[in-house]
């Protein structure tokens, strides 16, 4: 009992007022930007933009029934997933998809639950996703990676602490948001067959160009719901 009463102390949503004051919020977005714009902390900082992309593809595929086997990040900042089962039908062309619009989704999450308290519960959400994926990884890069976020995550998850979860949660969420951006504008100039919207178009009618669209819509929208909480927050702080 004393375990399960541990466990649940770190998930329940937060009571009372946690959204961040505007001073703090101020900080948090300036740190945010500054790692996405300095290109040398973007280097690495984009690897966790990699990781969501490719537990996107994942998890989405999990979803849709295909097994997930493993995946790789790449020393430039690449990846691959690995999902198995029909080569085309609608589950393909969903796990396809699902990679380049997740860091803009989870971003845009991140910042409406920490706004609203529910820091906790994503933050063991994301936990448990994490944990589930770190057996299946399959190089040494990828190992560094995961060992990092579950090894962050546990932290801030087990010495639970409302007020710091929300600003991890704001910072990583923008983060997020504008380095899909940044990926959704490298994926509109590659012209390779192996990007996914190369490959959506080989599974679909649809060309390469309509699945970029679909990832500009997600990401705008994602950018709105960012921007708004961000605004309402500063307007009532």
């Amino acid at each position: 009992m004393q375990w399960f009463e541990a466990v649940r102390d770190r998930v329940v949503p937060a009571t009372g007022d946690v959204a961040l004051a505007a001073p703090r919020l101020v900080l948090v977005l300036g740190v945010a930007l500054l790692l996405v714009a300095v290109e040398p902390l973007w280097r690495v900082v984009r690897l966790a933009v990699t990781l969501v992309h490719e537990l996107g593809h994942a998890v989405v595929g999990v979803l849709v029934g295909r097994q997930f086997t493993g995946f790789a990040l790449r020393g430039d900042m690449s990846g691959h997933a690995v999902t198995r089962g029909r080569s085309r039908g609608a589950g393909r062309i969903a796990s396809a998809w699902a990679g380049y619009p997740m860091p803009a989704l989870l971003g845009a999450l991140m910042v409406w639950a920490a706004e609203r308290g529910w820091a906790a519960p994503l933050v063991t959400a994301g936990l448990a996703i994490l944990v589930f994926a770190l057996i299946r990884v399959r190089s040494a890069l990828t190992a560094l990676v995961m060992v990092v976020a579950v090894g962050g995550s546990v932290a801030l998850w087990w010495w639970r602490d409302d007020a710091l979860q929300a600003q991890v949660l704001v910072g990583l969420g923008v983060v997020l948001v504008v380095g899909a951006w940044r990926h959704l504008q490298a994926v509109v100039r590659d012209r390779s067959r192996g990007s996914d919207p190369a490959v959506l178009a080989t599974l679909t009618p649809l060309p390469r160009g309509a699945w970029n669209l679909s990832y500009v819509v997600v990401c705008a929208l994602a950018t709105w719901v960012v921007a708004t909480e961000v605004l309402a927050t500063l307007r009532l702080r």
